[in-house]
């Protein structure tokens, strides 16, 4: 304003010079061939850090020989990855905003190529724990960086629609591509091959983010001391509850003691960080607004997402390994469960551009709850093929829930400014990795429970004074006459036999009973949005009767 004055000799601004500065000007909407190249980088980005994180747990059982570990054990791999990965990015995200987004860009892609040229070297359990975390923390911003590229390929005003959709659909594409993948690369060179071509795909985006920039915010000072020390609090406690979820169940919630410990530290550390940031002027967390009954709403709705989405995560994956099927007859099943991802982003990304946008969340609950009830239906008989229609409805309203959740939260984030930001991001990090690996858990410890229900009720009625369990043993049996002579032992190797089938029919049997129950779950989730859009649409009707009578 001096200079203006200055300008005009000293005499008063006129009413031009008094108004206020009008905002910048949206950046200009890109050609379309850059706008497709900004996506197709965003999704490498996603595909290359979920397959980092996704590879392993796609092939847990076959690791284990590698490392000659046991179930267990080889579960400490899924563990040291998500332990840092679940709230590293709540700090990344503060600084971005501090020290500029292009010099955040490229330390997360070197330190994230460095991360995986060390799974090369791995070559035993121990090292592999310690790289899976060093992983875990390199691809926290890797993440962030896919959703970041994505965005910046739409128009400001479709970023959190279209743009939004799109990048939820990039986090959904590399847990079946990795399925698809991993047989061929283990025939290679087992570990090795993986994260060959991990790094591959990490040096790929690496040309990426220093050839193709995106738009930098401004920068601001954000990060205090204390938010260090709240955030490493809640980094330890957050760590602690991942480690809980991720082995509880293998090694059973109340016959291990560090579980409890863990639990214990989980709950102290949380407990503590949000006590710091109750007190503070200038919060990195405001709990308050976080458990305000919006965004309680909100976090409900995201881990009924994460519940009834486990049935294809956890639940159809464990099935198939149950019956002793393994990802290379399973390659048709996940490119089925790839296409209908993207379909029902498509489909989801159209619906977000009309006035039907709670149609989404009708649909996606109905193909789910049908999806899940379908597999219910599951005998040890059951192979992929039977499941193509059922896992493709439960993929394509898996893409079609989340979009507009996330686009509602984080637009009222956004209205409220950057701290606020941050919180969203607190929420949904809680609610996708915590949630998962808590569905994920009580879902396993479900089916255990149920298995060993339905063995008690199997074995009470394997008796070899019935004719049929004599004959079936007998026929079992038949296959070692040539090489066993003793009779009784003959009889045992047919009884251990039985036993196995028992076995697995009783686990079939717990897994239909977690479909069916997610089928349930899904249903009565349905139902309670029928009925809150009913009303919703009642009180609206009332509420335009009320304003038109008085005119009447």
């Amino acid at each position: 304003m001096s200079t203006v004055v200055e300008q005009s000799g000293g005499t008063a601004p006129t009413e031009a010079e008094q108004a206020p500065a009008s905002p910048p000007a949206p950046p200009p909407a890109k050609p379309l061939w850059l706008a497709a190249i900004y996506v197709a980088s965003g999704l490498l980005m996603f595909i290359t850090q979920g397959l980092g994180m996704n590879i392993v747990n796609a092939n847990l059982y076959q690791l284990q020989g590698q490392f000659s570990a046991t179930a267990a054990e080889a579960a400490w791999l899924s563990a040291a990855y998500v332990a840092p990965y679940a709230t590293l990015s709540l700090a990344l995200f503060k600084v971005r905003a501090q020290y500029g987004l292009r010099p955040f860009a490229e330390w997360s892609i070197l330190i994230f190529v460095l991360a995986s040229l060390l799974n090369l070297f791995v070559s035993d359990l121990h090292s592999a724990l310690v790289v899976r975390f060093i992983s875990g923390c390199a691809g926290a911003p890797i993440s962030s960086l896919g959703f970041l590229y994505v965005l910046e390929a739409f128009p400001a005003h479709r970023k959190l629609s279209q743009g939004l959709n799109a990048a939820l659909m990039g986090t959904l594409l590399a847990a079946p591509i990795a399925r698809m993948i991993s047989p061929g690369l283990l025939e290679i060179d087992g570990w090795h091959a993986l994260y060959t071509l991990e790094v591959g795909l990490a040096l790929v985006s690496m040309a990426i983010i220093f050839a193709l920039p995106v738009t930098a915010p401004p920068r601001a000072k954000v990060i205090e001391r204390m938010d260090i020390v709240s955030y490493l609090l809640m980094a330890v406690g957050i760590g602690c509850l991942a480690v809980f979820l991720t082995l509880g169940r293998l090694y059973w919630w109340f016959e291990t003691w560090w579980l409890g410990v863990l639990l214990i530290c989980a709950i102290g550390f949380i407990a503590v960080t949000a006590l710091i940031e109750s007190r503070r002027t200038n919060p990195m967390l405001d709990f308050r607004w976080i458990f305000s009954r919006d965004n309680l709403h909100m976090a409900a709705v995201l881990l009924v997402f994460r519940a009834v989405s486990s049935e294809q995560s956890s639940t159809a994956v464990s099935f198939f390994q149950q019956i002793g099927l393994l990802n290379d007859q399973q390659f048709v099943l996940w490119s089925l469960v790839l296409l209908a991802s993207i379909g029902g982003a498509l489909f989801c990304m159209a619906l977000m551009s009309s006035r039907y946008v709670e149609t989404a969340h009708v649909i996606a609950l109905a193909l789910i709850a049908g999806g899940a009830y379908l597999d219910s239906q599951a005998t040890n008989l059951t192979r992929p093929e039977q499941m193509y229609l059922s896992q493709g409805m439960i993929a394509f309203g898996a893409a079609m829930f989340l979009p507009p959740v996330m686009a509602k939260g984080f637009g009222s984030a956004m209205q409220k400014g950057l701290p606020y930001v941050v919180n969203f991001i607190a929420i949904f990090l809680f609610t996708q990795i915590t949630g998962s690996m808590l569905m994920t858990s009580l879902l396993g410890s479900f089916v255990t429970i149920r298995e060993k229900f339905h063995s008690n009720v199997l074995v009470e009625n394997i008796l070899l004074t019935r004719p049929e369990v004599a004959q079936r043993v007998s026929q079992l049996a038949a296959a070692y006459r040539k090489v066993i002579t003793d009779p009784a032992i003959l009889n045992a190797e047919g009884l251990t036999l039985l036993s196995q089938q028992v076995t697995r029919e009783a686990y079939v049997l717990a897994y239909t009973d977690t479909f069916l129950l997610i089928s349930v779950v899904t249903t009565a989730a349905l139902a309670v949005l029928l009925v809150h859009l009913a009303w919703r649409w009642l009180r609206t009707s009332r509420r335009a009767a009320g304003e038109l009578s008085p005119q009447s």
